[in-house]
C-alpha cells in the first residue's frame, strides 16, 4: 500500500496543527454547526463493511463492523471528532493511510493481534488518545502513525517490528519514555521531533541509522544512550536543550560527542565489574564478558544486578558482601 501524502510536519512551531485539517468548522455540506446546541444531544452509529467513507463525519458517535471486514480503508473515519471509544474486531488485518486521522475525541481504540499493517498517519491528531498497544504481528510502523497524539504517553511497540517512520510519534508531547525493541534498525526523519516530556530512551545496538531531526525539541530529553556505531542524520538534536547543557558541562561541543562519551564510559564499567568478578573467582560474570550496550540492556532485565550461581557457599556470600559501597553506587547507576 502506498503512503498517503499527509502533512504532519512541525516546523512552523510548537503545537504541530498542520496535518491536512484546516481546523475549520464552515463545512459546505452543513452536517456540523459548531453553534448548534443541540449538536450533542444524539447519538448516531454507523456499520462499517469495509468500503465506506466517513471522512469529515462529524455526527458519527459509534461504529460497529459487519462480519468479514479484514481491511479499514484510508480515511475511513478522518476527522470524526464525535468518536470517543472504538472496538476494531478480530480479522482485520490492515488499518489504512489516516483511517482515524484526526478524531480528536478519541480515547479508547482496541487494536486485535490479526493486524500487521498500520499505514501512515493512521491515528496521528488523535489528541484524547492516552495509550495504545500495537499488536505483535505489525513489523514496521509508517510515517506519522501517531504524530500529534497529544495525550499519548505509553505505548508498547512489539518486538517484531523492524523500522520506525518518519514523524512517528513527532508532538507525542505527553510522552515520557518510549522503548525501542532490539530488532529496529531504523529510525526515520524527525521520529520523535517535539516530544517535549521524553526524558529517556535507549537506542538498540541494531539501529544503524538515525534520521534528520529525530529528535528535535526534546527540550527534557537527558538519557539518551546509542552505539558510536550509529549514522546520525543532521540536526538529530536541534534545540534539545538538556543535552546541550549536559554537552557544555562536559565540555563538548556537541550532543553526539557527549552521547558516544557515555556509552564508552559505560563499557568501561562494565569492564571494570567483570574484572572485580573474575578476581572474587565466585560470582556470575556479566553475560559471559560481555561488554557494550547488549550487555547494558540484558543487565536491566536482570532480577538483580549481579547474581550468584546455584554452587555459592554462605561464606562466598559473606565475601560478597564486603563490595564497597562506592563501587555498588557506581554499579547500579550504569547498569
Amino acid at each position: 500500500m502506498s503512503e498517503l501524502d499527509f502533512d504532519y510536519s512541525d516546523d512552523s512551531g510548537d503545537n504541530g496543527d498542520e496535518y491536512g485539517d484546516d481546523d475549520s468548522d464552515d463545512y459546505s455540506d452543513g452536517v456540523y454547526d459548531d453553534s448548534d446546541d443541540e449538536y450533542s444531544l444524539y447519538t448516531y452509529t454507523a456499520v462499517y463493511s469495509g468500503v465506506e467513507s466517513f471522512l469529515l463525519d462529524r455526527e458519527l458517535t459509534e461504529v460497529t463492523f459487519a462480519k468479514g471486514v479484514t481491511t479499514i480503508g484510508d480515511q475511513a473515519f478522518g476527522g470524526c471528532n464525535r468518536l470517543t471509544a472504538i472496538t476494531i474486531p478480530d480479522g482485520v488485518t490492515t488499518i489504512g493511510g489516516g483511517a482515524f486521522w484526526s478524531c480528536s475525541s478519541l480515547a479508547a481504540i482496541t487494536i486485535p493481534d490479526s493486524v500487521t499493517t498500520i499505514d501512515s498517519c493512521a491515528f496521528c491528531q488523535c489528541e484524547s488518545l492516552t495509550a495504545i498497544t500495537i499488536p505483535d504481528g505489525v513489523t514496521m510502523i509508517r510515517s506519522g502513525a501517531f504524530s500529534g497524539c497529544y495525550s499519548l504517553t505509553a505505548i508498547t511497540i512489539p518486538d517484531r517490528v523492524t523500522s520506525i517512520g518518519e514523524r512517528a510519534f513527532s508532538v507525542c508531547s505527553s510522552l515520557t519514555a518510549i522503548t525501542i525493541p532490539d530488532g529496529v534498525t531504523a529510525i526515520g526523519d524527525g521520529t520523535f521531533s517535539f516530544c517535549r516530556s521524553l526524558t529517556a530512551i535507549t537506542i538498540p545496538d541494531g539501529v544503524t541509522s538515525i534520521g534528520n531531526h529525530a529528535f528535535r525539541y526534546c527540550v527534557a530529553l537527558t538519557k539518551l544512550i546509542l552505539s558510536p556505531a550509529v549514522s546520525i542524520g543532521g540536526d538529530c538534536f536541534l534545540d534539545c536543550t538538556a543535552l546541550i547543557a549536559a554537552a557544555a558541562d562536559q565540555n563538548m561541543s556537541t550532543v553526539e560527542d557527549l552521547l558516544h562519551y557515555r556509552w564508552h564510559r559505560n563499557v568501561a564499567v562494565i569492564e571494570r565489574v567483570n574484572a572485580l568478578l573474575c578476581l572474587k573467582g565466585s560470582w556470575d560474570h556479566v553475560d559471559n564478558h560481555s561488554s557494550g550496550q547488549d550487555s547494558l540492556k540484558r543487565k536491566r532485565t536482570d532480577e538483580a544486578p549481579l547474581r550468584f550461581t546455584e554452587t555459592h557457599t554462605t561464606e562466598t556470600e559473606t565475601t560478597a558482601s564486603k563490595i564497597p559501597k562506592v563501587l555498588w553506587r557506581e554499579i547500579l547507576e550504569f547498569l
